[in-house]
């Protein structure tokens, strides 16, 4: 019986406030609002005089640049290139495997190109990658040659601010 009373008083107590915790609770963030980014619309040939011509990438695999698991590239839009469809996601593993292709439309041949990366498996899931990765590009007619040994791994994502 003297439990039960003394179980009634604590709770007493407490929804009175006596025992309550009276620390402020600090407002929750309010979370900034998620960006969606769409294919622009604008002619770039009508706006350069130039027309658009579909390139393919063509990559000399590297094994200090792609690692034990393997490097996936996502290909960052940067004029005067656009990606094509499912031609922006390239996978290198070890043995000179890889998965996808690099298709883009460009007013003109670049001279380098930007990648999102990071290190993962084939079959890994499309998680947060890890930062920019930035390649030297030598144009023969429509196809994009790149040497992974001359690419230069930029700031993490986190690092940019």
């Amino acid at each position: 019986m003297k439990r039960v009373l003394f179980a009634l008083g604590c709770a007493l107590l407490i929804g009175n406030g006596v025992l309550a915790d009276t620390t402020p609770t600090p407002p929750a963030p309010t979370p900034a609002p998620r960006v969606s980014v769409f294919s622009t619309t604008t002619d770039w040939q009508a706006l350069t005089g130039m027309l658009l011509n579909e390139y393919r990438g063509v990559f000399k695999t590297d094994s200090k640049t792609i690692g034990n698991k393997g490097l996936v590239l996502y290909y960052l839009d940067a004029f005067p290139c656009y990606g094509l469809g499912d031609g922006v996601r390239v996978w290198f593993g070890p043995g000179n495997k890889h998965e996808g292709s690099l298709r883009i439309a460009c007013v003109y041949a670049p001279e380098s190109i930007m990648f999102s990366y990071r290190h993962a498996t084939r079959d890994a899931d499309d998680a947060t990658n890890t930062g920019m990765l930035t390649c030297p590009v030598v144009a023969d007619g429509r196809e994009l040659h790149m040497d992974m040994a001359k690419c230069q791994f930029g700031k993490d994502w986190s690092e940019y601010k």
